[in-house]
């Protein structure tokens, strides 16, 4: 007896559920680590690279966009929005941002130029454009009004990522030499404790030469 072959049709029918099956439970997955994040939180695929290939991670989110349960910053960023009575959704903070880039890759960042300088409250600015210096790939990145700019640099540049003369040396380098006044001198010795200031003294050769004298004051101010 002859029989006969399942047709093309039933056949896809039963290709496709266990496709369906499996985006579903990527669906859920992700959904419920968007759920369990605080609202602010900045996410990436790589963030959920343990629950599914890229393909199937990126069309989770695209989903969850349309839910309105995720917002898409940019390419390959996203975030779980913030809302205030007033001011409506936030963008989220650069500390997210950054957070999130890092991610898996525990890339080294050190802030540099006016994000620096706004840091130790040396400068009133708040810059649209937030650079910093990495160990990694150089890259940049928006999200909504702000720009995130990594760049790759030498392994002297990185040396003091992470600590307190890091911060100091790229901050007064952004100000330049003409710039770093009395008073804004006395706002670092406010902003930085004189336990971390003696510090300064551990990095001395990594900053440049005309501001070695400023930060060997900065480490003997009680």
């Amino acid at each position: 007896m002859k029989v006969a072959s399942p047709s093309p049709r039933a056949s896809i029918t039963r290709d496709a559920r266990p496709r369906r099956t499996v985006d579903s439970s990527i669906d859920a997955a992700i959904s419920r680590k968007v759920r369990r994040a605080k609202p602010g939180t900045v996410f990436t695929p790589a963030l959920f690279a343990g629950l599914g290939g890229r393909a199937a991670v990126d069309k989770a989110l695209q989903r969850l966009v349309a839910r309105d349960e995720l917002r898409r910053l940019s390419r390959g960023l996203y975030d779980k929005p913030r809302h205030d009575p007033l001011l409506g959704t936030l963008w989220p903070s650069v500390d997210a941002i950054v957070a999130a880039l890092t991610g898996k890759d525990k890339l080294r960042l050190q802030p540099t130029g006016a994000y620096a300088a706004n840091l130790l409250g040396l400068s009133d600015q708040v810059p649209a454009r937030v650079e910093f210096l990495t160990d990694g790939t150089s890259r940049t990145v928006k999200a909504g009004p702000m720009q995130i700019v990594l760049k790759r640099t030498t392994p002297r540049q990185m040396a003091a990522a992470g600590r307190t003369s890091g911060l100091v040396i790229q901050a007064l380098r952004s100000l330049g030499p003409e710039h770093v006044t009395p008073q804004r001198l006395e706002k670092l010795r406010r902003s930085v404790p004189a336990a971390e200031r003696r510090t300064l003294l551990d990095d001395l050769s990594l900053a440049p030469g005309w501001m070695q004298p400023t930060l060997r004051a900065l480490a003997a101010d009680k």
